[in-house]
Order: structure tokens, then sequence, then C-alpha cells
């Protein structure tokens, strides 16, 4: 890490971005993009307006000088691969640039038989997939010094979305989807923000899959999730797309990263219920 590392977090107002930025404000000279926040962000001195359907990112990045670009916006998806060609066209002329894409395990939601590692080559159906995986592939004809792509597993966390959508369907003992035969990898937005600040201080480039060591089943993982938040539980619908395990799953093999970055299925379930636990706690004094 030097004092000239300048970060831009394209989506810096996002559940990931905004994750990412409060991690690397304190270390980097670091700015993120909003779109339609303005109500929040207009009179912010580090966020600027960006809109991939009708703005060009290269007026930002030529203000910015950024050093190191994380690409963790959203966009209509003809929009969204345009600006990732635009960005690509931007930094072959710039080899200096390290571009940060953040990908999904949806690149591999058409094979499902096993668990993806890094050198797999990534086979979806979805359109989230689809569009990822086109990204990717605009990403990888820069240098390979110039580019890392970290795919992520489902995200939790105690302010994930999911969790406060089981967190609803608790209190109101509504109904929660689960997938019995989907097996998964996981991990928290936090371990995500610490991987990334270690891949930009170091240096990394490849492909990185920043995801639990272990697998879990689908329903398991939620039915350990609302346990450990009270006695009360959802309604559980089951939802069955194949009488067979499917895996939508990361692991890693090529790109390991070191122990302290790790997590597993366990870590995470307790890093949702945590401010949970905290909260009984002092209830109870």
């Amino acid at each position: 890490m030097t004092d000239k590392n300048r970060i831009l977090i394209l989506g810096g107002s996002g559940f990931v971005g905004s994750h990412i930025y409060s991690e690397l404000r304190s270390f980097y000279d670091s700015y993120g993009t909003y779109c339609s926040q303005h109500n929040d962000f207009d009179e912010n001195q580090v966020f600027y307006s960006y809109d991939a359907s009708t703005d060009s990112i290269e007026t930002i990045l030529e203000e910015l000088q950024p050093t190191h670009i994380i690409s963790s916006f959203t966009a209509p998806t003809t929009a969204y691969i345009q600006a990732h060609e635009e960005l690509k066209t931007y930094l072959l002329q710039r080899p200096s640039i390290h571009l940060i894409y953040i990908s999904s395990v949806s690149v591999f939601d058409a094979n499902r038989d096993f668990p993806s590692y890094e050198k797999a080559i990534p086979s979806s159906i979805s359109s989230e997939g689809k569009r990822h995986a086109a990204v990717e592939r605009i990403v990888r004809q820069l240098p390979k010094r110039q580019y890392t792509i970290v795919r992520l597993p489902l995200v939790l966390g105690v302010n994930a979305p999911l969790i406060a959508q089981l967190k609803q369907a608790i209190k109101h003992e509504a109904a929660f989807e689960v997938f019995p035969n989907l097996i998964v990898s996981v991990t928290t937005i936090d371990k995500i923000c610490q991987q990334l600040h270690y891949i930009i201080n170091r240096d990394l480039h490849g492909i990185y899959h920043l995801a639990s060591e272990d697998l879990i089943h689908h329903d398991d993982l939620f039915y350990e999730i609302a346990s450990a938040l009270g006695d009360k539980m959802p309604i559980f619908k089951k939802v069955y797309s194949s009488n067979d395990d499917a895996y939508l799953a990361l692991l890693s093999k090529a790109n390991k990263l070191p122990e302290t970055y790790r997590i597993t299925t366990t870590e995470v379930i307790d890093a949702c219920t945590l401010f949970d636990e905290i909260s009984t706690l002092k209830n109870t004094l």
C-alpha cells in the first residue's frame, strides 16, 4: 500500500460497494459512484453521479486518475456490458491501472453437478449469470496483471438483505423460501471487504473465489440461522427444482488466500446472529 493508491468504487452506494468503501476509506484515497440516490450524495465530495445508461465513465476517470477501479455497480444489461467495454478501452491505454471486477457464482448456474473452482469455464442459463460471464470475457482481454476477478457466493451478514428478509419472516411468522436440494457456499460482506483489502494491498491478480471453505444445504443454512436468532421460526417454504442435489457453490484451489482471510459456514452463521446475541445479553442484564 502506498499513499499514491486512489480507489474508485463503481457502485459505491450499493450494498457491496458501500461496505467496500467503508473498509478502504481509512487506508486509501477512496471514491465511489451513485446512480439514483441524489438526495443522499449530491453534497458528498467523494461520490460521483454515474448512470451507465446515459453517462460516460471516462469523465470521472479523467478527473480522478484512479490507480484501482472496483466494479460493483448494476445497470441494464446492454448499458452494463457497454460500460465495461469502455473501461477496457480506457485501461488498455493505461496499463498501470488495476481493475477488480465483482462477479458471481451465477456464472456457473448451468452446471450444477459439482462445486466450481477458479479455472472452471463459466456456463450460465440465468440472465444474471450470462451478463457476469460476458463482462468476465471483456475483463480477461486486459493484460493478466491488470485485472482481478472476484466471484462471490451467497453473501450474508447481519445487515444483508436476505437476513433482513429472514428476520421479517420470523417476526411475522411469514413464508421464507428455502431450496432443500441446493448446496451452496457462503460468505459475509465483512469478510469480502477484508479479502479485497488484502488483494489490493498485495497487488494480487487473477481469479479469486471469495467463498466459505465448506458447503451447506440451503435449507440447513437458514434453519440454523433462524434457530440462532431466537425461539420463533418463519414458515419455511421448500422449493424443489429437481429430485437430486445440485450445486451453486464456489470453492478455492488455485488462488487460496491465507488462513486468516478464509471463512467457514459456521463463522458465517455466527456473524449473521452476533448482534442479536449481544442485544439479548444486554436485555438480560
